[in-house]
This record gives structure tokens, sequence and C-alpha cells, in this order.
């Protein structure tokens, strides 16, 4: 039985949704503080203006529309899905404000870029934008990251009962604990510990670069925003080449590794069992398809100096593999990459990282699963007729290959696949390079950031729309837009 929308169900909706806003303003008050620190004015009103509004939107949804009915997991879903379009919506005011952006739509583009903790961008003249306008963008990565409703779910405690349906709904599938609130908090505690980690590594590696303290600070905090929330914007328009320092792109490598690694493998590292991670399924299956898609990037560049191959090469890779989208190559070089060359960066995007992390794309779980029930039915026409055969494999515990987990595995990487395509075909509609078409929606669907050069302001106004629902769509994972259109149409239905 399909549930059948009333008004009360959308006055609940806007009720999560309002106060949701509210959460959302009050991050706007870091970027405004910053502005005040700095004394930059103008920056201070675009964000005081931004705040007001959002503000102004939050208290209207609370106010007329309240809580009318028990918020279920098709509440859940649905706030979700709208959340994370209205969330970019505004987070876009106080940057198309900045002045460094074209259209308002270029603004809503870099604002779900980070939300998604996606990285593609359309600012201009990014190396002489704000310190207040900086901060928002990498801030967004870090609440996208962890999830919009999951910081909610942290704080607020009513949610108990419709929790897990939030969780779900932010394309998390394993809980870390019991509690799906004791869950959101470990993942908050382990960023904030992080944060710390990073904010140190960075800050003194670009001090001993001869950046001055301050812009030391600044720069350290985004580029860990960036970098273990797998976003990939950075303060410069070059990106991670800016800094020409090696010690400092094997740092972000590292952050970039840890981002991509499964929360509750974190959990299990800090609390149970370190060795989980040399028998965790999710690394086993990564080891095995990033040192083969090495292997082939290996011959693509082998005409290139070690150094080399390992700053232009082996950092894409990882770059691409985590769904970060850093990337130590100055502009517009990636696009001169022969085709044997981008096309590993490519299935690496398209792989992405562990489930429950930061990242987007199909994810390690689904992958090791398909490529697991390829061999396993080899295996069972090898046998006699009458044998029953029953796969297992290890991740976190012994768990055995369902034909739901197998079910799963193909669904998630037969939509990511005609999203990827989609995309693909969209850009080869516009004029563009069939292969370049493929990368760049790769990245956006996967939520990686690199880019051949398609992204900039001059793009077309149909594709960049297209890339803001691609990043939308990959970053939620369709189940909880799949329940929300459902929601919609059983609505027009009655």
């Amino acid at each position: 039985m399909v549930i059948s929308p009333d008004k009360r169900d959308f006055s609940t909706i806007f009720n999560i949704l309002g106060r949701l806003l509210l959460g959302l303003a009050g991050f706007m008050l870091i970027p405004l503080f910053v502005a005040i620190v700095r004394k930059e004015i103008s920056p201070f009103f675009d964000f005081f203006i931004g705040f007001l509004i959002t503000t102004s939107a939050g208290l209207v949804l609370c106010i007329f529309f309240p809580l009318r009915k028990e918020v279920s997991w098709v509440h859940a879903f649905f706030t979700v899905s709208c959340g994370w379009i209205v969330f970019s919506l505004l987070g876009a005011i106080p940057l198309y404000l900045s002045s460094h952006f074209s259209t308002f739509v270029d603004a809503w583009f870099e604002a779900m870029s980070g939300f998604a903790t996606t990285g593609l961008i359309l600012v201009q003249d990014l190396d002489h934008l704000s310190f207040a306008h900086n901060m928002w963008r990498h801030l967004t990565m870090f609440i996208g990251g962890q999830g919009i409703i999951l910081a909610s779910l942290s704080i607020l405690t009513r949610a108990r009962s419709v929790a897990l349906g939030f969780y779900i709904g932010e394309a998390r599938q394993e809980k870390i604990l019991p509690n799906v609130i004791a869950t959101a908090r470990f993942i908050w505690k382990v960023s904030f510990l992080y944060l710390i980690l990073g904010l140190i590594t960075y800050s003194v590696i670009l001090r001993s670069k001869g950046l001055p303290l301050e812009k030391s600070l600044y720069h350290g905090l985004w580029l860990f925003f960036a970098s273990f929330d797998t976003g990939g914007f950075a303060p410069q328009a070059q990106n991670i080449a800016y800094y020409h320092c090696l010690p400092l792109e094997i740092a972000t490598l590292v952050f970039m590794m840890l981002g991509a690694i499964n929360f509750n493998l974190h959990f299990w590292i800090w609390n149970k069992n370190r060795r989980e991670i040399a028998r965790n399924f999710e690394v086993r299956t990564f080891l095995f398809t990033f040192f083969s898609l090495l292997l082939l990037l290996y011959f693509a560049l082998k005409g290139l100096p070690h150094t080399t191959m390992f700053r232009k090469g082996f950092y894409q890779l990882i770059s691409a593999h985590s769904g970060c989208g850093f990337t130590n190559l100055s502009g517009g070089e990636l696009s001169t990459f022969s085709t044997l060359a981008l096309l590993p960066i490519i299935f690496a995007m398209m792989i992405g990282g562990g489930v429950c992390s930061t990242t987007g794309a199909i994810k390690l779980m689904r992958i090791g699963i398909i490529f697991k029930t390829f061999f396993t039915e080899i295996k069972r026409w090898m046998m006699p007729f009458r044998a029953v055969y029953k796969e297992r494999f290890h991740h976190l515990q012994d768990l055995i290959l369902s034909d739901k987990r197998v079910k799963e595995a193909y669904i998630y990487f037969t939509l990511f696949l005609l999203t990827y395509i989609g995309g693909a075909i969209v850009g080869m509609i516009f004029g563009y390079h069939p292969l370049l078409s493929l990368f760049e929606s790769v990245s956006a669907t996967a939520n990686v950031g690199l880019s051949v050069g398609i992204t900039n302001p001059a793009a077309p106004l149909g594709l960049k729309l297209m890339y803001i629902f691609q990043m939308w769509v990959g970053r939620l994972e369709f189940l909880s837009i799949f329940v929300s259109l459902g929601f919609i149409v059983s609505l027009w239905r009655k």
C-alpha cells in the first residue's frame, strides 16, 4: 500500500525543513565572524543578507507549517531530497552577492558542488575571493560531507523514531552504533578529531613553506575540509599546484584516503580491532582496483620520469578514487592526457570510496560484490549439480553473499552507470568530445571535481543545470529522490 499524502504531510515536511534552515543560518554566522575579524566590509553584508533570508525562511516554515503528523520515513526521505536543493539555493546567496559569479545559476552550481562535496567550480577570479567567502565555500563541504541532516540528528533527539530514515536518505547504509543519533555523534567526533590533526599538519607545512601564520591557518583549515570531506575545493585557482610543495601533496593524499574510508571502519580501528583494516572487504577491493588502474596508468605515462609520474599520475588517481578532486596539475593539463591515461582516472572516479564515507560514486562494497558474484558463479558451475554453495566475505564480520546484497549492488551500479552515460550524452549534444564529456559527467555524478575544462563560466546553461542535477542525485544515491517522486505522483493521482 502506497501512502497517499495530504496537507498535513507537507506541513510536517515544511516544519522539519524550516528547522534545518535555522541550522543553516547558524552555520552562516561562521563566515560572518571571519568577515568581522578580517575587516571585510562587503562580504560581511553578503553573509548578513544571506543569514537574514535563511533565518526568515526557516521561521516562516516553522510558524506557518506546524507538525501535524508523526514524522515517518517518507517524510524523512522527502525532507532530505528537498533539503539539499533548498540548502544549495540559499547557500548560493552570499556567493552570488560576492560579484565573483556571472549569474545566480553559477553561484548555485558552486554551492551545490560544495554541499555535495564535488569540487567542480564556476567562481571567477578565485585568487582574489574574500576570506569570508572562501570560508563558506569550504564549510559547505564540511557540512555536506558529514551530512546536512546528520548534523541535525546530532542535536535533535526528538527524531529518534525516524532517525534511520534521515540517515539512509543521505546515502548512508550502515549504522556504526545501534542508535542512529549516537552514530551521527560518533561521525562528528571523528571528524573534529581529524580536523585538529589536519589543521596542525597543513598549517605547519604551509608555514614552513613561507606562508604567513594567519594565511597558513586559514588555508590549512580549508584544505582539511576539502581533503577529509573529499570535496576538492581549494582557496587558489591553481588548486594544490599553487603551493608547489611535495610534503603538502603527501599530506593531502593521507587525508583524502582517511575521508574515503568507511566511518564504520574508523570505529573498529579505534575501538575494537586494528587488524580489521587488513581483512576488510572494502579495503581489499580498493587495493585490487587501485593497483590495477595504476598499472594501466603506468603504461600510459611510461615515458615520464618517476617523480613526475608520481606527481602527475599517482596523485590524480588517488584523488579520483577517493572522490576528492584535488589536482597538482596546472590549468588544462589534465585535458592533454592521452585516452589511455584518462581511462583509469575515469574508472577510479566511477568506483569511489567506502560506503558510509564522505565519497560518492558506486562505492567499493558494491564493486567488490559484483566481482565476487562473477567468480562465485564460475565456482558454482564447476561444482556438482546438487551442491549448495554459499559465498562469504568479511566486512567487520563474516557475511553471506545473499541475493539481496547482490541485487542491491547491481541496481545501484546500473543507476550510476546510466547517469554517467546520460550526462556524457548531454555533453556531446552541446558539442564536446565524447571522452571528455564522459570524464566531466562521471566527475559530477561521482562528486569528484576533477575537470578537463568543460566546467567553466562560459559553459552552456543546460549543461550547468545537468551537472547540478547529477551532483544532487549522485550525492543522495537515488533512493530518497525516487521515494520523493513517488510521494508527489501519489498526490497527483488523488
